[in-house]
């Protein structure tokens, strides 16, 4: 008899180890959910929302995902229909700088107040790049010619109020010039960017370095800077302060919650995110792109989240955008 007891106590312990090994995963697994990406396919929220969609299939910590793609005002458009919208699925929104951006500049009636924080996931540097051929060699050429005159100098970038917008007025500020006067051109995302760039339509190109790793690797274009406050990991191209230019801005993206996704599919997609940030293929995805990791919960991400609105708003008034 006591035999029998502890052949089933052994048994029940090793079924208890197992399922507290998989067990929060599948007992908080989603059936389904569904992505929109508020922008154009391959851009930045784009590839986020697809390595999102990657990881929680194959690591079976969700049903099917299906990523949708909705671009313009900045990332309003897509936020307005994401609020707006009475979901049939479990919901999310990939968002980010620009989007804090685009709701400001656009004094958009839909605001990410309405939306639910569930986790930051990553940061990215922008990249200032110019054609190979290009006589600017080096950030100090791209800023005596700021100086010289601001308006010959055009920007090829992203959305309006976006960090690479804002970006670039504060580079023309930190170096005397006035933010006012850049040359700005708004592009729908980095594959505009690049194609204008390497196009000669504008004199540089600023969008997330991995926009531009390709062509920079091919020689096709020259990076001048990096905006983050370190080197990206195994990119020799310097930061902006290590050419002279006192400033850092960092790019970073998270993702939001349907305001009305109920308390459990709530708690389901929070749980699926923490999981997806511990796998190996969510660490190889940071890697390959040149993302940084600034994972953060949905408590946290809500408070800078409120944070960050407040210091945009005060970094496009600085750049005349507001």
């Amino acid at each position: 008899m006591n035999k029998m007891t502890r052949r089933a106590f052994s048994t029940l312990a090793a079924t208890a180890m197992a399922a507290a090994m998989i067990g929060p995963v599948h007992a908080q697994e989603l059936k389904s959910l569904h992505i929109l990406a508020p922008s154009s396919a391959g851009s930045g929220y784009d590839q986020l929302a697809r390595a999102i969609q990657g990881i929680l299939q194959e690591n079976k910590l969700a049903g099917a995902v299906e990523v949708q793609n909705v671009a313009g005002g900045g990332g309003t458009v897509g936020l307005s229909q994401f609020v707006t919208t009475k979901p049939r699925h479990p919901n999310a929104l990939v968002i980010g700088f620009a989007l804090v951006g685009g709701v400001l500049t656009t004094k958009s009636a839909v605001t990410l107040d309405q939306t639910v924080p569930i986790a930051r996931l990553m940061g990215e540097a922008d990249a200032i790049v110019v054609p190979v051929n290009s006589e600017i060699k080096t950030m100090a050429d791209l800023v005596g010619r700021l100086k010289a005159d601001p308006s010959a100098v055009s920007w090829a970038g992203g959305s309006i109020g976006g960090v690479d917008h804002i970006a670039a007025g504060l580079i023309a500020k930190t170096v005397g010039v006035d933010p006012k006067k850049i040359n700005y051109v708004v592009h729908a995302g980095g594959g505009e960017v690049l194609a204008s760039t390497l196009g000669g339509h504008a004199t540089v190109g600023i969008s997330g370095y991995e926009e531009f790793r390709a062509q920079v690797d091919a020689g096709q274009l020259r990076a001048l800077a990096v905006t983050g406050d370190k080197r990206i990991d195994g990119v020799d191209v310097p930061t902006l302060k290590e050419t002279g230019v006192d400033l850092a801005v960092m790019n970073w993206r998270g993702i939001v919650a349907h305001p009305k996704l109920d308390e459990k599919d709530r708690a389901g997609l929070e749980a699926a995110i923490a999981a997806l940030v511990k796998t190996p293929q969510w660490k190889e995805a940071l890697a390959k792109r040149g993302w940084i990791d600034t994972y953060l919960p949905a408590k946290e991400f809500g408070a800078f989240l409120a944070d960050e609105q407040k210091r945009i708003q005060s970094a496009l008034k600085e750049v005349g955008l507001l």
